[in-house]
């Protein structure tokens, strides 16, 4: 008899072999669908709905998916987020004005082509002084109206108890604000130029990270199977910064925070983080983290699938793989099977393996492909007891 979506998950969390590979679509940003390739989906499958994006953020790009289009898509998780209080001039502006949209922190985006946004505001882009991180106008993390609605959300999943639940709060990265704030080539400059300031910036905004967290699992930590955390970290052939510059400076901060996070949960820490980060998967084992995704197979040495699985799959549960940077845009549903086939191969050979795309699923996958990868796993993902 087949498992239920949780116990297929829970079952490849404890490192034992599920019925068949888990699917993981929908439940976070960085394992969701564009809009546009949303719209061609249910256009596809002939279904008609209101559209809604996820944590109501336009600018991010990626849809909150209805529950049928996410049962078509087999997917075996769904996701508890936070929400950001209403800010004014995001309620104020007219469609489309070209108005730039502020989010967490003063950071603003504006749109190009519509519906596509990019970042252009960055409070902090020229500052080194940690004086003026003392003065900055942070954001009340503290505010309820972030985390009000979380426990009813999570106790209606687990009530059901069909589906694995991840806690998915927005924006807990602490990296990835630190170079939003500053900007990303300002924050690599400082951290190399002005480290202390760099360092401080980063962890000035881990406790607001944490702050939010641990809002968000007093409400509940009790009821969720992952918590989704991370930081991009690394590019196509390389790392962001030496492995040197991020266990002086980055390591003890995502450590402090994940066993923060541990000690008010008992959910796998699920850590998110881009590019070829194959040097420090040792030190994300040692820090704690259970699930490693996206595992860019684009990347340098994350294309070593088996030596991956080799080196780290006893510790470490692997989350993603699916390419978006050329197989899922330009193969054909063939190649796409394919390519299904070959990760399940690899990376879920005795199990720990969830499948995923690398990333969110971009305007220009076809929806014949994203139904190619699902229907892939329903012909191959199953393990023979």
């Amino acid at each position: 008899m087949p498992l239920t979506s949780r116990e297929r998950v829970l079952a490849v969390l404890n490192h034992e072999v599920p019925d068949r590979v888990p699917i993981v679509i929908g439940p976070s940003n960085a394992t969701g669908i564009s809009m546009p390739a949303y719209r061609n989906l249910k256009k596809h499958l002939g279904f008609d709905a209101p559209e809604q994006y996820l944590y109501d953020w336009p600018e991010l790009g990626t849809v909150l998916i209805d529950e049928p289009i996410l049962e078509r898509l087999h997917s075996d998780v769904r996701g508890v987020h936070d929400r950001e209080p209403p800010r004014h001039p995001r309620e104020e502006r007219k469609p489309r004005s070209r108005l730039p949209l502020l989010q967490l922190m003063g950071v603003g985006s504006v749109e190009g082509d519509p519906g596509t946004w990019f970042p252009a505001i960055h409070p902090l882009a020229d500052s080194h002084s940690i004086a003026d991180l003392e003065s900055y106008p942070w954001p009340d993390m503290n505010d309820p109206t972030r985390v009000a609605h979380v426990r009813a959300e999570a106790q209606r999943l687990r009530q059901e108890n069909q589906y694995a639940v991840l806690a998915t709060p927005w924006l807990a990265f602490p990296l990835e604000r630190a170079y939003a704030v500053q900007r990303m080539d300002r924050f690599f400059y400082n951290l190399g130029k002005y480290p202390d300031f760099a360092a401080a910036l980063v962890a000035k905004i881990a406790e607001l990270c944490k702050t939010l967290m641990g809002n968000f699992l007093r409400e509940c930590g009790d009821l969720i199977d992952m918590v989704k955390i991370g930081d991009d970290l690394g590019m196509q052939t390389s790392l962001m910064l030496s492995p040197k510059m991020y266990r002086q400076y980055i390591k003890p901060i995502h450590a402090d925070y994940i066993a923060f996070i541990k000690s008010r949960t008992k959910a796998k820490l699920f850590f998110h983080t881009d590019g070829d980060v194959f040097p420090l998967i040792p030190d994300f084992i040692e820090m704690g983290v259970d699930i490693l995704n996206p595992i860019q197979t684009s990347a340098g040495k994350m294309s070593n699938l088996e030596e991956l699985k080799k080196q780290f799959g006893k510790n470490l549960v692997f989350c993603g793989a699916i390419d978006t940077h050329r197989i899922l845009p330009f193969g054909t549903p063939d190649e796409v099977r394919a390519e299904v086939q070959r990760i399940i191969e690899s990376l879920g050979r005795d199990g720990g393996y969830m499948l995923a795309s690398v990333h969110t699923i971009m305007p220009d996958v076809p929806p014949e492909n994203i139904l190619a990868i699902v229907d892939a796993v329903e012909e191959f993902g199953w393990y023979k007891k």
